[in-house]
Formats: structure tokens, C-alpha cells, sequence
């Protein structure tokens, strides 16, 4: 299977932008990089309360695949983390390297 990179734009809701960024830091980056995803960059927006990254999978199977096997994991149960609770807006896009 081809590298897959999403770039992923969320929009956060007032005041939640360092929290947000610091449980994603925590929790949700050691997890994909646990399940074989990598984390390509990550820039908070502060003039737009937004939180860009870029995420990409090259293994085995889909990144579709891939991404439930995360969002079923115990660990990401566990973590209590509802993104509606920080996020009002997400935007999802494949992107390919151009440079």
C-alpha cells in the first residue's frame, strides 16, 4: 500500500486551543505512533483557533483500516477523550507530496 497523508484542520473552540494541543501532545500522538501512523508536523493557529497536522500511514492495509483500529483501541477508550468537547470544525484532506 502507497503512503497516505491526510492534512487535518480543526477548529477549536475558544479557550480550549492549549489543552487541546497538550492531551493531543499526551495521548493521542504515542498511541498512533504505536499504530504505526506518523506524525508529519503540527502548528496551533492561534489567530484562527485552529490546530493543523499532518498524519500518514504506510503499513500494512488502509489508512481507513488503520484509523479504526485506533479509534477501537482500549487506550483510546480510556483516554476519556470526546473531540466535540474541543472541537467544532474538522477538515480532512489526502495530500501528496509535491516537494
Amino acid at each position: 500500500m502507497a503512503k497516505i497523508t491526510q492534512l487535518r484542520t480543526y477548529t477549536v473552540r475558544d479557550g480550549k486551543l492549549d489543552e487541546w494541543v497538550e492531551r493531543w501532545r499526551e495521548e493521542i500522538v504515542p498511541l498512533r505512533l504505536e499504530l504505526g501512523f506518523t506524525i508529519d508536523g503540527a502548528w496551533a493557529d492561534r489567530e484562527r483557533n485552529q490546530f493543523i497536522w499532518l498524519i500518514s500511514y504506510d503499513g500494512p492495509g488502509t489508512f481507513a483500516e488503520r484509523n479504526a483500529v485506533y479509534w477501537a483501541s482500549p487506550r483510546r477508550k480510556a483516554m476519556g477523550l470526546d473531540p466535540d468537547d474541543y472541537l467544532t470544525r474538522t477538515e480532512e484532506r489526502v495530500v501528496e507530496r509535491s516537494y
